[in-house]
């Protein structure tokens, strides 16, 4: 069994977090800016995966508060059904609501200032992402 990674997707970053070996701690791993190609996001993804030996993803799923599919819902699918173009390892969907509210209120806990929260937020809403998913499964 490998890594598992989670991607918090939006249209500017993708936050990436990925878990120990024995799939019970989510450590963030970077925020990656993306390039506005979505095919060369999804390759630098991919090549990613490979080299932290990734067996799963765990996409952070964008609905509305009422639980419905939305703009960003389907931006966030179209970049996942690119990436399965780059990897075979299989994703699987997480509601991700309220993950960047809940990385908000862990970095302002820990006195980060608010200039350098923007730089670190999507990687913590990622681990937010994958330590539900890891905690669900244990």
């Amino acid at each position: 069994m490998g890594r598992i990674m989670a991607l918090d997707v939006g249209n500017v970053r993708i936050g990436i977090a990925v878990s120990d070996l024995m799939g019970i701690i989510a450590n963030p791993l970077e925020t990656y800016t993306r390039k506005g190609n979505l095919a060369v996001d999804a390759e630098y993804i991919a090549n990613l995966a490979k080299q932290k030996e990734v067996s799963l993803f765990i996409s952070g799923l964008p609905l509305s508060l009422s639980g419905g599919e939305n703009e960003q819902t389907l931006k966030t699918r179209e970049f996942i059904e690119e990436l399965q173009k780059h990897t075979d390892i299989p994703v699987k969907f997480l509601d991700e609501r309220f993950t960047t509210l809940s990385a908000e209120r862990v970095l302002i806990q820990g006195n980060v200032r608010r200039e350098n929260r923007k730089k670190v937020i999507d990687k913590v809403a990622a681990t937010i992402i994958l330590q539900n998913y890891l905690d669900s499964k244990n």
